[in-house]
């Protein structure tokens, strides 16, 4: 239940600044008199999609199947947070830079390219997990609170 719970705690997180960053895009625009296309109109949808929406997602399935007790857990764990740190943190700064006038480097895009790759290593590495996962047999817990082998023990007990 841990795994749970810290997935959860993380959502949270995502979701706190998914809405300051929506706040954050609508105050610095309207105070610089921007109405053109910026980088910070993404940020709130990639916080709020991958950092909440997605999470949960992975929360009810590691309740279901315990996907933590996996080896490959820990590496979805640092590539997915890692991946949509860098990109989104690179979206504020490019998005930025675009509504104040400045003109951003290559090296932003470049940056905001490794977030990308790193999130994308991140959903292959957490589909082999859930593979994996599924395919393992699931302690199951009666209404005695007795617990029992999902697979093979011939029965409700």
């Amino acid at each position: 239940m841990d795994g749970v719970k810290t997935l959860v705690n993380a959502a949270f997180g995502y979701a706190v600044a998914g809405l300051a960053s929506g706040l954050y895009y609508r105050e610095l625009t309207k105070a610089q008199d921007f109405d053109g296309p910026t980088q910070l109109s993404v940020v709130h949808t990639h916080l709020l999609v991958l950092g909440v929406l997605f999470l949960l997602t992975v929360a009810i399935l590691e309740h279901l199947f315990t996907l933590s007790a996996g080896p490959l857990h820990r590496w979805f764990t640092i590539t997915f947070h890692s991946g949509l740190i860098l990109t989104v943190s690179m979206q504020l700064v490019h998005g930025t830079m675009q509504v104040v006038g400045t003109e951003a480097s290559a090296a932003i895009s470049g940056i905001a390219g490794i977030g990308h790759v790193l999130l994308t290593v991140a959903f292959v590495v957490f589909f082999l997990g859930l593979r994996t996962a599924i395919g393992r047999p699931r302690e199951r817990v009666g209404v005695d609170g007795r617990s029992g082998s999902a697979v093979g023990d011939g029965g409700l007990a």
